[in-house]
């Protein structure tokens, strides 16, 4: 039988490779979806960054679903109806649901429409379904999930740096479909960090239009490790 020879790896090398297999979260933090409204080869981005920096965790950090049709804002006549525009929106959540199987959402202000319509109408909480059984995935769902000392929200108020300033805690949150980038607060007796992740979304897509005069959505997700390493990537 012919001996298998075991590369060996010295100094930096070793703490290289230890560091990418030692036991600790490695969270792979997806944009906001929009769907059926995202941009296609989204998808396959963020699985090659899961396999890149071998991640274990993954988190979705809000608006998965667009809801354009129950806007509170004009929407487009020429558009998908509702049911149309929700079939297509599980269709395209299904593949997602089948690649990360297991994920934590924070809810975002576009997830919440629905909600917020039936708040309006004056109909109690029990006539509404929960996202898993209405999008058909297994998912947890929060406005707020904290990992490593580290919080992840969707951001409907101030940027990331400010809210990691705000609280003195390290922050990643989506929403800001332009912005993508981390900032480093650093103190005396503490480092933290402000982290936003970017976004997933066809800006040609009609329920984008709003945004065509703004600046270009930055196409990204983000990594984070073991609450000291943040990474943002770009497609």
């Amino acid at each position: 039988m012919r001996k298998q020879i075991r590369p060996r790896i010295y100094g930096d090398d070793i703490k290289a490779y230890d560091n990418i297999f030692k036991d600790e979260l490695r969270i792979l933090v997806i944009g906001d979806l929009h769907e059926p409204f995202t941009l296609e080869g989204y998808l396959k981005f963020c699985l090659d960054v899961y396999a890149k920096y071998r991640c274990n965790k993954v988190i979705f950090i809000g608006d998965i679903i667009d809801n354009h049709y129950a806007s509170y804002h004009e929407t487009d006549p020429d558009g998908f109806g509702g049911s149309e525009e929700l079939e297509l929106a599980i269709k395209n959540i299904r593949k997602w649901s089948k690649a990360f199987p297991v994920a934590d959402v924070v809810i975002g202000n576009h997830d919440r429409l629905i909600m917020r319509k039936a708040f309006s109408s004056a109909i109690p909480k029990k006539w509404i379904k929960s996202y898993n059984d209405v999008l058909g995935v297994n998912w947890k769902w929060s406005e707020r999930f904290v990992y490593d000392d580290v919080q992840y929200i969707h951001g409907e108020g101030p940027t990331a740096r400010s809210k990691a300033k705000n609280d003195m805690m390290s922050t990643v949150q989506g929403h800001r479909h332009s912005e993508i980038y981390t900032d480093w607060i650093i103190g005396s007796n503490k480092k933290i960090f402000g982290a936003q992740v970017g976004c997933g979304v066809d800006e040609k897509s009609y329920a984008l239009s709003y945004a065509k005069n703004h600046r270009k959505q930055a196409i990204g997700c983000a990594v984070i490790i073991g609450g000291h390493t943040a990474i943002n990537c770009l497609m």
